[in-house]
């Protein structure tokens, strides 16, 4: 073999492993990214409905578009029993990440795996044993605490402050979708001792028990803090239907309730924690680390208040509301 052969046959081969490195680069770049959602609530709920589209719309503004940089595969749990169900069916499709929304959701990917990056909204997420820690989570997930315990006191205050007669107010919520509700008793009744209300826990798990519940409140005059979770958003209208025929003032921590006829609202913003999400899922698409990834917690609250409802129930909004007011809904 001449010389000038050899040479050509070396040259040949030593670029062999460089193409098939950048073929290979090129086709991890081009494969279709897979991402998992969950979410606890109800598929027919229209606020539940809406959660995913801000995600999706920030994915797609990142350059993860739909059906071609990325495959979304989204499950709904309107049975907390099925949260594992649904949790085992995502993690088997082996997603490059997975964004859970709401507690029973993100304690049963948890369970499923310690491995695939989870970036949640959820309650107390160091109190439910989600994260070690906000500043540096650790493990496999991490994402956005929607409200942390003191919320609650605020929530009665405001309640306190659009209904100065009550003495009696009642936390409501379902065990089953709100597991964290324990940590959350101990603000609404430190909150209730110094407005001077009685403070009582009702858990519900139907439409018949919401309306015993606040029958019950109406006959004594009393108030209501809801707290909201993927149950009692799925059964607000029996909520509000229930609070309006008995005159019970109630506040809940989720915008819609007031813009379906509830009250008034004060929630974090929605729309801010689900873009923030959206850019975990992004960093971490891109090789970012759950574990270095902080929690993150709300930094703007939203207070909507139904100016119909108040004439309903024969209240008188204080003008500091009013003011603090981000919406006030009058028809």
């Amino acid at each position: 073999m001449r010389r000038r052969d050899v040479i050509t046959l070396a040259a040949g081969a030593a670029t062999l492993p460089l193409a098939g490195t950048i073929a290979a680069l090129a086709q991890q770049r081009d494969r279709l990214r897979r991402v998992g959602m969950l979410s606890a609530g109800f598929k027919n709920d229209p606020e539940r409905q809406s959660l995913f589209a801000p995600i999706i719309q920030e994915l797609a503004r990142l350059g993860w578009v739909e059906g071609r940089t990325v495959r979304i595969d989204p499950r709904w749990t309107d049975d907390a029993n099925l949260a594992g169900k649904f949790a085992k069916e995502l993690v088997g499709l082996q997603p490059d990440v997975i964004f859970s929304n709401g507690s029973p959701a993100t304690a049963a990917l948890q369970r499923e795996t310690r491995t695939i990056p989870i970036v949640f909204l959820a309650d107390d997420p160091v109190g439910q044993g989600f994260v070690a820690g906000l500043p540096r989570p650790g493990g496999n997930i991490t994402g956005f605490g929607y409200n942390e315990p003191p919320i609650v006191g605020k929530l009665l205050q405001m309640l306190k402050e659009i209904a100065p007669g009550i003495r009696r107010v009642a936390f409501m919520s379902n065990p089953d979708f709100a597991p964290y509700v324990k940590s959350l008793l101990g603000s609404f009744e430190a909150a209730a001792q110094v407005l001077a209300v009685d403070p009582v826990n009702i858990l519900v798990h139907s439409d018949a028990e919401i309306e015993a519940g606040i029958d019950a409140l109406g006959r004594k005059g009393g108030g209501l803090v809801l707290f909201d979770d993927g149950f009692t958003s799925g059964h607000r209208a029996a909520v509000i239907a229930a609070a309006t025929r008995n005159k019970v003032p109630t506040i809940d921590s989720a915008t819609a309730f007031a813009r379906e006829g509830g009250l008034m609202s004060y929630a974090p913003s929605g729309l801010d924690m689900l873009r923030g999400a959206a850019g975990y899922v992004d960093r971490i698409l891109k090789g970012d680390k759950p574990a270095d990834l902080p929690v993150q917690l709300p930094t703007r609250y939203e207070l909507v208040i139904n100016l119909k409802t108040t004439k309903a129930l024969a209240l008188t909004v204080p003008p500091t509301l009013l003011v603090f007011a981000n919406e006030v809904i009058e028809e």
